[in-house]
């Protein structure tokens, strides 16, 4: 953890649906992670690193975007095979960011393979190196944070999935806010120290909420009624999978705790079922009528007879099929 002040996260202008998802996954890291989506200049890393105050170590990790898998994992130390003659592991950055936040921007532009071992690793806890000699097992407990502009390529649905939450923000901030967030990121630039001085307050009964939550969180029960509403909801919104009705119900009983409630509510239940179902919704096709439904539709004609040694082709017509509804992607400015 760096002494250099950063950006407070109480002091952050708008974006208030991403700060509370932010703030469920600190309270139950098993939630999954948040995928934030947006064009640049939306203070996505800023969010992120302010989060890190409200962990207990305060530990923020950027994953950079060429980053190689021994990178990530850790491996071989090759000074102590070389000077030494013995294996042994040199720790990646999901050890680093034990406990912390492991921020990894432009997540759908890092290969399929790392995003998959980097969700594996933070649904587990665990991260566990089987290579070049070495067995290694380490704790690696960390609230994941990714972000994309779905404009630059889209993760694939399988990886998509595995993000317990997502948020969409929005490029179109009004004026009254612009003035804001303009004004208080001058007043941090010019003294960064005066102005965290300034937030300490409002940061620490951020902190301490969110301390309190943790502590009420194992005593809420997951009970059958939440889970039948959460269920139902999703079949209706045509989830593939069951992971939305696990990370539905979890991040249903952090908001609970947030609000400092002993159970989950009906509140609790649609005031996360966006981040849930966002990435996840499939509508389906509006059903087809047959044709021999209506009463002034004409019988099929009959296929006509091939003539000699012409053989079936183009007997058949193409028939369609049926897709769902593409996810909507939001316009956004490409990175120059």
């Amino acid at each position: 953890m760096t002494d250099t002040p950063h950006f407070p996260l109480a002091a952050v202008v708008g974006a208030d649906e991403l700060k509370l998802a932010l703030c469920l996954t600190a309270i139950d890291p098993k939630i999954g992670g948040v995928l934030i989506e947006g064009p640049r200049g939306m203070a996505k890393s800023t969010l992120a690193r302010g989060l890190a105050d409200l962990l207990a170590s305060g530990q923020f990790v950027t994953l950079p975007l060429g980053a190689t898998e021994e990178r990530l994992v850790g491996t071989l130390d090759l000074d102590a095979a070389l000077g030494e003659g013995r294996a042994s592991f040199s720790p990646g950055v999901l050890a680093k960011a034990d406990g912390g936040v492991l921020y990894v921007d432009e997540v759908n532009l890092l290969p399929d393979h790392l995003v998959d071992l980097l969700l594996d690793v933070a649904a587990s806890g665990v991260n566990l190196v089987e290579r070049d000699g070495i067995s290694h097992r380490h704790p690696a407990r960390f609230v994941l944070i990714g972000t994309m502009n779905p404009e630059e390529g889209e993760l694939r649905p399988q990886l998509l999935d595995r993000f317990g939450l997502n948020v969409a923000l929005s490029g179109q901030t009004l004026p009254q806010q612009r003035g804001q967030i303009i004004r208080r990121r001058l007043d941090f630039d010019a003294a960064p120290d005066a102005f965290c001085a300034q937030w300490a307050a409002e940061q620490q009964a951020l902190k301490a909420r969110c301390e309190i939550a943790r502590g009420v969180l194992a005593g809420i029960e997951l009970d059958d009624q939440s889970l039948a509403t959460i269920t139902e909801r999703c079949f209706a919104a045509g989830v593939d999978g069951l992971r939305a009705d696990l990370v539905w119900l979890r991040a249903a009983r952090a908001h609970a705790a947030w609000r400092g409630a002993s159970r989950i509510a009906e509140q609790d239940i649609d005031a996360v079922s966006e981040f849930a179902l966002r990435h996840r919704r499939r509508e389906s096709p509006p059903a087809q009528s047959p044709a021999s439904s209506s009463p002034d539709s004409a019988p099929p004609s009959p296929p006509k007879a091939p003539e000699q040694g012409e053989g079936s082709w183009g007997q058949m017509a193409a028939q369609p099929v049926a897709t769902g509804r593409r996810r909507e992607v939001p316009s956004w400015p490409k990175k120059p």
